[in-house]
């Protein structure tokens, strides 16, 4: 199969690409989109055959379930029951935007592989201007993960999309790179007291600011969830080839423990600025370090530089767990499978 990439741009008219898009999907294939997170790999969620082709394409566990994307809040209730008051502060307060809701689904109306035998669901309205023209051109919901080979980096630029991807998908929608670069956050509100499944772009003190008290569970509590109510919960995700350490952001510390890998390692340092003057083999800046939201962007794609060296160890320095700080340490420690490096 070939790959073929639409541009698609805000300030230009790009109806036929929509409309090439449009038909790949309401003909049962998948089709690769941006989002304000990531890119996302996108299939009809009403159509068990299409959304399918998504496991198939990412190498995704079947036991794994699906975001589904609308392009209007309406929509929210042809695909979900018992709409919480919670919920529809949520939806109020951060829809279009970086929140996934998981709700009580409305039996017997999306594929079932979307929510791999659960009774919930998480939905989304994304907040960027081609998801949104596509949705609500296609007039469809989407099931759509992030659109990158399971377990790998996200991908926040259409050429990851291409790197993972190609022959396999038929399209990609580039629209430029993404602007968060972590997925979204899930909140699951079928609980007394919401629990965030994944912590993302809308952060705890956001979420408690409109709804009241929020549950943040520890990567640890999240393990023992034997079965998956959001994506990401269960699996080593994020991960480039090489393994990840996480280390503390001390000059020292990395310094110490670089002099004791290299006899033997190539080592890529992922770390803020200023730490470039250390001596590893390769350095890939997140960017200011007291700049979170510039990190979260910078993130995946300096974990997918990595691949592209001969490096045989990450060490990743860490951030604190404040505001999306939490979303990312989340994403590090999902890359490192939680392993830090002692001295």
């Amino acid at each position: 199969m070939h790959t073929f990439q639409l541009i698609v741009d805000e300030f230009v008219d790009n109806s036929e690409n929509y409309t090439q898009a449009v038909d790949l999907l309401n003909n049962g294939e998948i089709v690769a989109f941006p989002t304000e997170t990531v890119y996302g790999l996108g299939a009809v969620a009403t159509n068990e055959q299409a959304v399918k082709k998504i496991f198939a394409a990412k190498g995704r566990p079947s036991d794994n379930p699906l975001i589904v994307h609308i392009g209007t809040v309406e929509e929210v209730s042809l695909y979900t029951t018992n709409i919480s008051e919670v919920a529809q502060k949520c939806m109020e307060a951060f829809w279009p935007g970086p929140l996934t809701l998981v709700m009580d689904v409305k039996p017997n109306v999306l594929a079932p592989s979307v929510t791999a035998g659960l009774d919930t669901v998480g939905i989304r309205m994304p907040d960027h201007p081609v998801a949104l023209e596509l949705l609500q051109t296609l007039k469809k919901p989407l099931a759509a993960p992030s659109a990158n080979r399971s377990g790998k980096p996200s991908p926040t630029k259409a050429e990851h999309v291409f790197e993972d991807l190609q022959n396999i998908i038929p399209c990609i929608l580039d629209g430029g790179m993404t602007g968060i670069g972590l997925e979204s956050t899930v909140l699951d509100v079928t609980l007394e007291t919401p629990v965030i499944l994944r912590p993302g772009g809308v952060t705890k003190e956001m979420l408690e600011a409109v709804i009241g008290p929020v549950v943040e569970p520890s990567l640890e509590q999240q393990k023992i969830e034997s079965t998956p109510k959001a994506p990401g919960m269960k699996y080593t995700h994020y991960a480039p080839d090489a393994p990840v350490y996480l280390i503390e952001a001390n000059k020292i510390a990395i310094e110490t423990a670089i002099a004791e890998l290299k006899p033997v390692h190539k080592v890529a340092l992922l770390a803020p600025q200023n730490f470039e003057e250390i001596e590893a083999d390769y350095y890939f800046s997140f960017g200011n370090a007291h700049d979170l939201e510039q990190m979260s962007a910078s993130l995946y794609d300096a974990l997918r530089s990595c691949d592209k060296t001969d490096a045989t160890i990450i060490l990743a320095t860490a951030t604190s767990k404040t505001g999306v700080g939490t979303a990312i340490m989340n994403r590090l420690e999902k890359a490192a499978g939680g392993k830090w490096y002692s001295l």
